[in-house]
This record gives structure tokens, sequence and C-alpha cells, in this order.
């Protein structure tokens, strides 16, 4: 018999902090011991050049995990933001040390000392309203199609390795004009700005702490935000509020699906969707949906299969 007690929401944390961190295979055995001790799960990459990451776990255990990267990190410029989930949204706690922590692979960038200006989300409406702004969105292809701000324009980039070529391309469209740069969290937005004015364009905004922050932050009568947000976790998206949004991910591809995409005829709960219809062979397609039935018979029985 199931408990009639309700759950206590999942504490969720996105954080990122650009600094010079001397040696982040140390601290990483730290901070895994301590995710795993405390059961927060989610990722954190490592960098020379700070960390980043979205993290899932009691609150109170969030609460001291955040306090021990500040004491390494600093308080100060942390980009922080915290909400729930009804259900713990990772599977497994991963510490990954790698040469950027956010890779943009476009040789030494300066995030720190040559990152455009922060606008608020209060004052973000005015900036994209203008006439003179154009306004990048520096995501990628599949995280633009669910929502995205009107108005703006997306690079059709697979991965943000392919931003830099994207903006040499678009260098004459850019210049002269004010360049508005906006991202889930922020992360990409301090490198892509800084990229860019390494190119010799100088008048360039991003949004502080990104539509995060903006969905938080501002109403929704007031909101230039049309869709959901793409989020990197079993929430799959977030909306207004930071509430969770109803796309949902393609087991097959892992491509986020709105509600419109679950009533396509190409759609096959776990097995096939409109993005990857003609990707998989048949032998695929018997293997994608064994494991839907798994998840199918784990859901009826009241539990929470790996491959759902």
């Amino acid at each position: 018999m199931k408990s009639s007690t309700s759950k206590k929401p999942v504490r969720v944390a996105a954080l990122y902090k650009f600094f010079p961190l001397a040696d982040p295979h140390a601290w990483r055995a730290d901070l895994l011991a301590f995710c795993q001790e405390h059961g927060i799960r989610g990722t954190l990459i490592l960098a020379t050049e700070g960390i980043n990451g979205t993290v899932a776990g009691p609150e109170e255990a969030i609460a001291e995990l955040v306090e021990k990267i500040c004491a390494v990190a600093g308080r100060q410029g942390m980009e922080l933001k915290f909400s729930d989930a009804s259900e713990m949204p990772f599977y497994r706690a991963k510490i990954r040390v790698k040469d950027e922590i956010v890779t943009l692979g476009a040789g030494p960038v300066d995030p720190l000392n040559d990152a455009g200006t922060y606008v608020s989300a209060e004052d973000w409406n005015a900036l994209i309203c203008d006439p003179e702004t154009i306004v990048v969105d520096t995501r990628n292809d599949y995280e633009v199609e669910i929502g995205t701000f009107r108005g703006a324009v997306s690079p059709d980039t697979k991965s943000f390795r392919e931003f830099p070529q994207w903006v040499k391309d678009n260098h004459d469209r850019l210049a002269g004009r004010k360049v508005a740069m906006f991202c889930t969290g922020g992360i990409r937005c301090e490198k892509a700005t800084a990229y860019v004015r390494s190119l010799g364009i100088g008048d360039v905004y991003h949004l502080h702490g990104g539509i995060l922050r903006y969905l938080e932050d501002v109403p929704a009568q007031d909101s230039l935000w049309d869709g959901e947000c793409f989020v990197f976790d079993e929430r799959v998206s977030v909306v207004e509020g930071l509430e969770t949004g109803k796309a949902q991910l393609c087991r097959a591809c892992r491509h986020p699906l709105k509600p419109e995409d679950l009533q396509s005829p190409h759609f096959q709960p776990g097995v096939s969707c409109p993005y990857c219809r003609d990707q998989h062979s048949e032998e695929d397609r018997r293997r994608f949906a064994q494991r839907q039935r798994q998840v199918e018979i784990a859901e009826r029985r009241g539990l929470r299969h790996i491959g759902s």
C-alpha cells in the first residue's frame, strides 16, 4: 500500500561561474564524494576557467553543496538559480573535468574581462524592442524550436562549436548594430559575447541570468517569450515561474517534442518521432520498442525505469 504522504519537492540548482581554478581534478573527487553521500544527482563540469552545471537533491543538501562550491569559487559573480521538481530529474551524480565549462572551441576567449554588457530581465524587453537591436539566440536549433524570444535570429547550430563560424559569416550583419544575445542560463552568452567582441563588434549585450531568470522575474503578461525553455534534465522544459512545461523527449533520438509533435503519425512513444523517423534501422526500432515495453511495465508497478 502506498503512503498518502506527499513527497517533498526536489530542489534543483543551476549554477556557473568563470574563475581561475588551479586543480579541477582535485576538486572533482571532493564534490563527487559529497554528492554521493548526500543524495545529490546531476552534472557539474569543472575546468581551469571555472564551474558549470545543474544538480538536484534535498533542499538542505543542495544548500550545503552551494556553500561548499562558493567557498572555493567565491559567491560574488556566481550565477545561481533555484527551482523545484516533483521528481528527481537526474539518474546519477557526474562531476566531469573538461577543457572548457561550455565548449566554444574558438581558442582563448576571456569572459571574465571581455564579455558584453549585462542587461537585467526587467530591462530586456526595452532592448530587444529597439529597432536598432538584432537579437541572437545562441542556443542550438532543437532548443530554439520549442521556444524563443519574439523576433530573435537563430544561427541554426547543432552545437555551440558551430557558433563562431556563424558569427564570422554574419559579421557584416552584426557590425554597427546593437547585438543582444541570450541563452538558457547565461553561460553561453558570457563566452559568445566575449568572442563577438574579439572580432571588433563592440555594441554587445546579453541577458543577465539567461532565459531562466527572465521566466522567473518577468510577469507572464509582460513577457516577450514565446513557447517553452528547453532544460537539460528530465523536466525537458520550463515555462513562466520555472514551472515544468509540456514538452517531452523522444526516447529514440532525445529531440524535444512539442504537444503537436505528439499528434504526428510518425510519433511512437519510445520508438520514433517526426525528427528521427528515417534515422533508425528496423533492428533499432525493435530494440526501442522492447525498451518501451519495459518502461511501461515499470510504470504500472509504480517504479521508474532508467529508460523512461
